[in-house]
């Protein structure tokens, strides 16, 4: 292959580690790609899998979606690296990619591994996989037994990444026996699934899930509904499910964009290759002995469209918390004084913010963590993202997806100031940040000189790592607030 030369860092894209997933092969598990005897051109990213526009979502985020061409021969991955075949063993740091399990690639600029190969001597890999109907559409009911898989081929498709991870990465300075697995939103449910999933079993080593968590994924049951669904909306019986190959990329999302109740397409609890929920009713035994770090932002929800920025009245800010935990008028009052008893001065839409980002994300935060310190085997690191975005006139606080540019320390890639800003104060954090992850990915604990201590979490000591302009640790924070939610997911779910 021939890659490019990024100052001190190699880097070397669109590497093919599958075959096509079109025609025949559609739906099915991922084959090895064709040897070639030429040089391959590396300089350039692979497609993307077929997926539909992203909607409801801030400029601020869109601005950064990778705009390659779309097609089903899209398993590729890139690779940084500081060195090639030079016979060192480093920390291999592979980032799975955000935008659900619908949306997405590994080729947006924020994931740039080329300031943490070169200031933190560690291999960085991103790669694309099957998405949405194309992943995770459920024919284990429906078809013949060569289709068993079908529901999970996305994730498959990063287990095969992995394997040429673990057959190839020597090539490129990187240690196969050291790999961590990171991602954020989708990517972190990602992450989480393959934490539970037999096939993906001592190929990684170390995981962090960022804003992105799957305790739970989709039961054979709800997942053969959906498939129903669709082959209903093609104007096809289950029966007909091999007229499924003849139908064009392009028709399959346009009918999934017009089936009136929009499906999931998430990974399928099958028995077979993901056995399991991942993380209930307690942590996977089959990585029972691999770090973890998790954490989350404190105004995920401002990623959306439809979260309310500007000033709301009292009643609005009632109104709007009653819709999103189903609670009544004196419950969502008693919720409301709550936090506003913490945070005196927080204007009505910033405390929604908070409200409903720990409904949301940081509930389940808490509840994976302590399911995975449970387990005993590994620790489990949490932290909470708290450093504001100035963008917007501050209106986007610590949104969902904004520590990406830090972990990666990319502020100064073309589209991360758009999200984060240009101040001067936003460098430090970002090397804590990045310091923080490559050293877990090299020893499974964060800690080393120079950075805050930062113990693991326990139900008995809840050590969470702030990680804001000043990074501190807190034991507990916002204790009451997090009772409170808890209660309420608690009797939702029963």
């Amino acid at each position: 292959m021939r890659g490019f030369a990024n100052g001190p860092i190699s880097v070397f894209k669109g590497i093919p580690y599958g075959a096509t997933t079109a025609g025949a092969h559609r739906f099915a598990p991922a084959r090895r790609p064709q040897p070639w005897t030429d040089v391959r051109d590396a300089t350039r990213l692979g497609a993307r899998a077929p997926q539909l526009p992203a909607e409801g979502i801030i400029p601020e985020e869109v601005i950064a979606f990778a705009n390659e061409p779309m097609s089903e021969e899209c398993l590729f991955l890139n690779v940084w690296t500081p060195a090639l075949r030079d016979g060192r063993k480093r920390p291999v740091m592979v980032w799975l990619h955000g935008g659900g399990y619908f949306a997405g690639s590994g080729g947006q600029d924020r994931y740039d591994g080329t300031r943490l190969a070169m200031n933190h001597d560690v291999v960085v890999v991103t790669l694309n996989h099957r998405l949405n109907v194309f992943g995770h559409l459920y024919l284990g009911e429906i078809a013949d037994e060569r289709y068993t898989d079908s529901g999970n081929v996305g994730i498959l498709d990063i287990v095969a990444a992995l394997e040429w991870v673990r057959d190839n990465i020597a090539e490129f300075g990187g240690d196969a026996r050291n790999v961590t697995i990171f991602g954020e939103s989708g990517g972190g449910g990602k992450v989480i699934t393959l934490m539970a999933m037999p096939a993906a079993a001592g190929l990684f080593h170390r995981a962090i899930a960022q804003s992105g968590l799957a305790l739970r994924q989709a039961t054979r049951e709800n997942a053969t509904k959906e498939a129903t669904a669709l082959l209903k909306q093609l104007g096809l019986a289950p029966k007909d499910w091999k007229r499924l190959f003849e139908i064009s990329d392009e028709q399959l999302l346009n009918a999934i964009r017009d089936m009136r109740s929009s499906p999931r397409f998430t990974p399928v609890v099958d028995g077979r290759s993901l056995p399991r929920h991942p993380f209930d009713p307690d942590a996977p035994d089959i990585s029972r002995h691999v770090p973890l770090i998790v954490g989350s932002n404190a105004t995920e929800v401002t990623f959306f469209g439809d979260t309310p920025l500007d000033p709301i009245d009292e009643a609005t800010l009632r109104r709007h918390v009653k819709r999103l935990l189903c609670v009544e008028d004196a419950e969502a009052n008693v919720l409301i004084a709550l936090y506003r008893k913490s945070r005196p001065t927080v204007s009505n839409e910033h405390l929604y913010q908070l409200i409903a980002s720990d409904y949301w994300m940081s509930a389940d935060i808490v509840t994976l963590a302590e399911r995975k310190s449970a387990a005993g085997a590994a620790p489990v690191y949490v932290y909470r993202f708290e450093k504001e975005t100035p963008v917007r006139e501050g209106k986007l606080h610590s949104v969902h997806g904004l520590e990406i540019p830090y972990v990666f320390d990319n502020l100064d890639a073309p589209t991360a100031p758009a999200l984060t800003g240009t101040e001067a104060d936003r460098y430090p954090l970002a090397r804590a940040m990045s310091h923080a992850w490559t050293t877990f990915a090299r020893t499974g604990t964060p800690n080393d000189e120079g950075l805050a201590h930062w113990p693991a979490y326990t139900a008995e000591q809840r050590n969470v790592m702030i990680f804001d302009t000043t990074t501190r640790l807190a034991i507990d924070p916002y204790r009451e607030e997090r009772l409170a939610i808890a209660e309420i997911r608690k009797r939702q779910l029963s």
